[in-house]
């Protein structure tokens, strides 16, 4: 274990590692980017939000005719007496 090791401070760890890990000066999580970079990657994760939202349909929708399908399943069965 590191000298520096605190119980108290659960983050220690990672932040000793990102200080290590990036040279000084820089930023670890978001890269500088100029105005068209960011217009882009806005534009790139929008059509991703599409796709996943279409997903989200179709599975809501699969989820619903299943349950459609259980409900006359359990109406079709022959009552126990």
């Amino acid at each position: 274990m590191s000298a520096d090791f605190n119980p108290s401070d659960p983050f220690a760890l990672f932040r000793q590692f990102w200080q290590q890990a990036a040279p000084p000066g820089a930023q670890p999580f978001l890269p500088p980017m100029s105005e068209e970079e960011i217009e882009r990657k806005i534009a790139e994760l929008r059509v991703v939000e599409g796709w996943l939202a279409m997903n989200m349909g179709m599975l809501t929708m699969q989820i619903k005719t299943l349950e459609v399908q259980k409900a006359a399943l359990a109406a079709m069965k022959p009552k126990e007496n």
